[in-house]
């Protein structure tokens, strides 16, 4: 059957939709990601240009059927894919994830006070050595809040899209990790993850990451977001609780993302246990999900560790040709 999948790097169902495409192994599929955040498909980050938007994917829908039930040669299958990469433009690519994008790592660093956009927290492609740990206090009662993101569907009541970071990051209960600037543009196109060394004082909780954008200005924009419950880090099937202080290594899958970073900008990873409304709170009791009042929230302490034994990292898909 054929499949046309559509989807925008703000919606919240964008990850789904590339991972529905990856998985039908079928001929005739199509994916086609836009600069939009769920339906109505507004246009995120971008002046206003007839070639994106609701009248878009409208045109990719006709096209789509066209080929399909009136046999007509549209194109639409020319190429596996087609993504608008953010502060670029369209661009057809060879499938999910391109193959003209290689992996790179940027580790995290910092002298152990990474708290905050106004500590010491640095990304830096050399590996880590014996550093620091960075410690944070997460309270559920008193969770990192929400600005833009991955959400759905009243932004009033879940932001989303592009935001300014500055009230997330300017909280102690993030960690903010800043690359120096760019020396060149680059592209990323693929997908991104972080690798967290962790532990905590609670049986259970969770681990945040967002990947911002810091502009010459000194603002924050968020790309990507992600998150791990830490009692499903092996398995969603099997779940198992922590062992309190006990160092475990978690990934935190960004998913996937289009966007041309500039000569000057930086690359910035935000890591906390919190990131409200778009997700709900663990309340660190390692109990029943759902069923307990917020009164049970258990306050804990988070570590995490960026050293030669436990190399924290962001990993990124940067296009070869700006690599």
């Amino acid at each position: 059957m054929p499949g046309l999948h559509t989807g925008g790097w703000y919606d919240i169902f964008h990850a789904g939709t590339v991972a529905n495409f990856c998985g039908i192994r079928a001929p005739r599929q199509k994916l086609l990601m836009g600069p939009w955040q769920h339906s109505p498909w507004r246009a995120i980050g971008e002046s206003p240009r007839q070639d994106v938007g609701a009248n878009e994917v409208d045109e990719w829908h006709v096209r789509f059927f066209d080929e399909v039930l009136k046999g007509m040669g549209t194109g639409v299958f020319d190429a596996p894919g087609r993504a608008f990469v953010l502060g670029e433009g369209w661009r057809d690519v060879d499938g999910w994830p391109p193959t003209t994008a290689t992996e790179a790592s940027y580790y995290l660093h910092s002298g152990g006070r990474a708290n905050s956009a106004y500590g010491d927290g640095v990304l830096s492609l050399d590996p880590s050595s014996d550093e620091q740990a960075d410690v944070y206090l997460y309270d559920p009662l008193m969770p990192s809040m929400s600005h833009g993101g991955h959400s759905c569907c009243v932004e009033a009541i879940a932001p989303m899209g592009p935001a300014d970071q500055e009230p997330y990051e300017a909280s102690k209960g993030v960690l903010v990790y800043t690359a120096a600037p760019l020396e060149r543009d680059i592209v990323l196109l693929g997908d991104a993850a972080v690798d967290l060394f962790a532990s905590s004082t609670a049986l259970d909780t969770d681990f945040t990451a967002r990947l911002c954008v810091v502009d010459r200005s000194g603002r924050s924009t968020n790309l990507k977001e992600g998150i791990v419950r830490a009692r499903f880090r092996d398995s969603l099937a099997e779940p198992s609780l922590l062992r309190p202080g006990e160092a475990y290594r978690f990934t935190i899958p960004l998913g996937p993302v289009g966007a041309r970073l500039e000569a000057g900008q930086r690359i910035r990873l935000d890591v906390s246990s919190s990131d409200f409304p778009q997700w709900d709170r663990n309340l660190n009791t390692g109990g029943p999900l759902g069923e307990e009042p917020a009164s049970a929230a258990v306050v804990a302490t988070q570590a995490v560790f960026h050293d030669a034994a436990r190399p924290s990292r962001l990993r990124l898909p940067i296009e070869r040709s700006s690599a």
